[in-house]
């Protein structure tokens, strides 16, 4: 045995070959690009012709020889060895049977061996004739938990969605959803199953308002989306609270005169004041704006305008008095911005506490669960189109109440639980696209939520207040007024250290007129609300119920 030179053009194939299929172009296409580019790693295996000529005879390595060709080489190794009893015939079967291809993880390891040698992305993707969007999808193995690639090693691959959502997760969050999902022995996993335990919502870089400065402030790290478009910016962020935030500190900083910031609806647009009406066309200089974020946590704003105020009292329209005195300054809110952000804070988190500790009646649970449903944060997927986030953090609440033949198996204990786990992914009262509305007043007020609020009675919340406020602050305590707010809010501070504060405003039970108008606008229509006189509505015999119209009126009820 021994290596020669040769011009793989003048080498003969052998007539008794296993592989007589033909491999496919891009195959061939890929093993010449890798010829061309980094030559022949192992070399081919051949013998001299039997009946005495000069020639060699390819005992291994024919698809080698033929890329070789195809890369235009004048050149190749060889090992030359004497030839075979059988004509080769098991050589060539072992060769072509015995050789597997590298496993994804395999691959990876390559690919970082590589680098780890100075080679860049583009230049192994060119060696490999590959993509450098497959180079770059396989380095994403390197943030995967090990024991998920010991799976993914034994050909048990997510696609590539799945797993650009695994490896943008933590190597704890990774290892918390896998102990939940890894597969039974000889079992494939559902990456499907471990991906939707790992998805979050991401805010995009293109749609934030604010600068890198507010975003280092906030501590938000924008990380690149390796597979988006070159042409657009496609860093994000999974920090929604800390990326809406700042959206909201940009907001209050650039707010123009006449302006507000206020909540989103349920038809993604902003609530505006009580008889407001939208400016399409040229504002006035005496119309306002405001200022909301949209359900994707952009800083949206419109214009609007007020009708004129009525003169009444001896006071004119335009603000001042019939002898052309000026009307006094509006004083200062109660409760600032930020402090308003931090009562919903509060309140979420006294909401969530008491939803989970708090006795509850189980027809209660079931009749929070429906008003829940009515908060302007919820969205469902559905058949109509709608879109949401609703699925993807309800979905693993509800499968505990399914079994694997899709039936359904629970006992009440597990039912309680996954209810009060639905409530409080659903009901909030934070400042921001979360926020339910008034339906988590509702809830927090019934199920006795005020007395898991913590203590205000804090430097933080006590400078949100106003002088007047923080005066009537001091009514129900020993502390008096002091010439300088600054220390009447330090006596409170102190006073409250060994009291608990909550301010009146942050008390979950609804403003009376907000919750009448509510009720009026939701309020069921005489076709909605079809039955007898007296309200009741008569139960159908089986025998007359229409299947099918059954089902148009569910699909009337979603459109």
């Amino acid at each position: 045995m021994h290596i020669i030179k040769i011009d793989p053009r003048a080498l003969k194939d052998n007539p008794d070959d296993a592989r007589k299929s033909k491999s496919t172009p891009q195959g061939d296409a890929l093993l010449a690009a890798t010829i061309k580019a980094v030559g022949i790693i192992q070399p081919p295996v051949v013998s001299p012709e039997a009946d005495g000529g000069n020639g060699f005879i390819i005992q291994a390595g024919h698809r080698r020889i033929r890329g070789a060709i195809a890369a235009e080489l004048e050149e190749i190794e060889v090992i030359v060895t004497d030839p075979a009893d059988d004509g080769g015939a098991m050589r060539s079967m072992v060769e072509n049977i015995a050789r597997e291809p590298l496993n994804p993880v395999d691959q990876w390891r390559a690919i970082e061996r590589l680098v780890a040698l100075g080679w860049t992305e583009e230049g192994i993707a060119a060696a490999l004739s590959l993509s450098v969007r497959q180079i770059k999808k396989l380095r994403l193995l390197a943030n995967v938990l090990p024991a998920m690639l010991d799976q993914m090693a034994k050909g048990d691959m997510p696609d590539e969605r799945q797993l650009r959502t695994i490896a943008a997760a933590s190597i704890a969050e990774q290892k918390e959803v896998w102990k939940a999902h890894k597969p039974k022995k000889n079992e494939t996993t559902s990456w499907w199953s471990v991906a939707n335990g790992l998805s979050k919502t991401r805010m995009y870089a293109r749609d934030a308002s604010f600068d890198d400065e507010l975003a280092q402030a906030y501590g938000i790290a924008w990380v690149e989306d390796l597979f988006a478009p070159a042409d657009e910016d496609s860093r994000y962020t999974t920090d929604v609270e800390a990326f809406l935030g700042a959206q909201q500190e940009w907001m209050t900083n650039n707010l123009p005169k006449n302006g507000m910031i206020t909540e989103i609806n349920g038809w993604n647009g902003p609530e505006l004041p009580k008889k407001a009406e939208r400016v399409y066309g040229k504002a006035k200089k005496s119309d306002c704006t405001a200022m909301y974020l949209d359900r994707e946590g952009k800083v949206q704003s419109v214009v609007y305008r007020m009708p004129e105020p009525q003169k009444a009292n001896g006071m004119s329209a335009k603000g001042k008095g019939r002898d052309g005195g000026a009307v006094a300054p509006a004083q200062r809110p109660d409760v600032t911005q930020k402090g308003q952000d931090m009562i919903g804070d509060f309140r979420t988190d006294a909401l969530h506490e008491a939803l989970q500790r708090a006795p509850i009646e189980d027809d209660t649970l079931m009749a929070l669960l429906v008003i829940a449903f009515a908060g302007q944060n919820v969205r469902v997927d559905s058949g109509s189109g709608n879109t949401g986030s609703f699925r993807s953090q309800i979905a693993p609440h509800a499968a505990t109440l399914v079994d694997q033949s899709g039936n359904l198996t629970f006992d009440q204990d597990t039912l309680r639980i996954v209810v009060r786990s639905v409530l409080i992914e659903v009901l909030s009262c934070r400042r921001n696209m979360s926020n339910s509305g008034i339906v988590s007043r509702i809830a927090g007020a019934v199920v006795g939520a005020d007395s898991f609020l913590p203590n205000m009675g804090t430097e933080d919340f006590l400078l949100c207040l106003s002088r007047q406020a923080l005066e009537g602050a001091c009514a129900d305590t020993s502390v008096l007024p002091r010439n300088k707010v600054r220390d009447t809010r330090s006596a409170l501070v102190e006073h409250f250290q060994e009291e608990r504060f909550v301010h009146g405003s942050a008390l979950f039970a609804p403003d009376a007129n907000e919750l009448a108008d509510w009720k009026a606008r939701n309020e069921l229509s005489e076709d909605e609300d079809a039955g007898d006189v007296d309200g009741s509505v008569e139960e159908p015999d089986e025998a007359d119920i229409d299947p099918d119209a059954v089902s148009e009126g569910f699909r009337e009820a979603a459109e």
